[in-house]
């Protein structure tokens, strides 16, 4: 009976200071990841702002097979928005792009629905690096207090860091590409009626 109290004592004390550790961490987080690939920026930003170009690099897009995705709005820049469904690997949830500056940067309103609710921002910044461009991709958004407990057993900024990578080197895989570069260099098809 003796040794039941004392492990309750302890695993009462250990709950506090997991909760009160959880408490001290801050309530933004910031997770950023960068690439240098052997493209114009105008080739890298085709990938970006194009939701239906994702599925060729996105770390997320193959770890379903039977993801279900939907677009909306524009096809693509701003406006342009993709939704999927997909099994517990990946959730569900909603990207918007809220800002898109040809060459330059695409940003991103993301919303998790499924495991968990979340609205976040994504942005990706392009810079001329002689021949090449420099990619970061970060993401920002804010810890609840669930979010806050959890992050004390996992390190968010490792476990997303590692798709953004993983990511970032399949985006220099297809940015790469002779068939991405040419279809970046492609001139625009003329509209309807001459405009």
């Amino acid at each position: 009976m003796k040794f039941l109290k004392i492990a309750l004592l302890v695993l009462g004390i250990a709950v506090v200071a997991v909760l009160a550790f959880a408490a001290s961490k801050p309530d933004h987080y910031h997770i950023e990841r960068s690439a240098t690939i052997a493209a114009a920026p105008e080739v890298v930003f085709e990938q970006l702002n194009d939701f239906h170009r994702w599925e060729a690099w996105s770390p997320w897009e193959k770890l379903d097979p039977a993801l279900k995705r939907t677009f909306a709005g524009p096809p693509s820049g701003k406006d342009a928005s993709y939704a999927w469904v997909g099994n517990d690997k990946v959730g569900e949830g909603r990207m918007t792009i809220v800002e898109s500056e040809p060459g330059a940067r695409v940003g991103i309103k993301l919303e998790f629905i499924k495991p968990w609710a979340e609205t976040c921002r994504a942005e990706f910044s392009l810079a001329p690096e002689g021949g090449s461009t420099r990619v970061m991709w970060a993401m920002d958004g804010n810890r609840n207090y669930v979010s806050k407990i959890f992050c004390v057993f996992m390190d968010m900024d490792k476990m997303i860091g590692a798709d953004f990578e993983k990511g970032l080197g399949q985006l220099k895989t297809v940015a790469e590409s002779p068939p991405a570069a040419a279809a970046a260099e492609e001139p625009a098809a003329p509209m309807a009626g001459g405009k």
